[in-house]
């Protein structure tokens, strides 16, 4: 491969990630909407209950680890792309 054929497969790879940055960083945002609104559920929950929804806690958790994922993805601290593209984060 000479280097204008490595040059033009660089800028087409960064232009095709930036497709993908387009497309997380809107997934982010519904994210954030979502994790939101389990807050809200989650308060009125243990309001309640004076105790949280275990199965809510765990969705919390694993939704986190996605934005935590996307946030990387985003700012190039990895080139992994998050789900669906990869799988869910396991919530610990």
């Amino acid at each position: 491969m000479n280097q204008q054929s490595a040059i033009t497969a660089s800028k087409r790879s960064i232009w095709l990630r930036g497709l993908f940055m387009l497309l997380m960083a809107l997934v982010y945002q519904l994210c954030g909407t979502l994790l939101f609104i389990i807050a809200v559920i989650q308060f009125v929950i243990a309001l309640v209950n004076d105790v949280p929804n275990a199965r809510l806690v765990s969705f919390g958790r694993g939704l986190a680890l996605y934005i935590r994922q996307i946030a990387n993805y985003l700012v190039f601290a990895t080139d992994e792309i998050p789900f669906p593209f990869s799988d869910w984060p396991a919530a610990e």
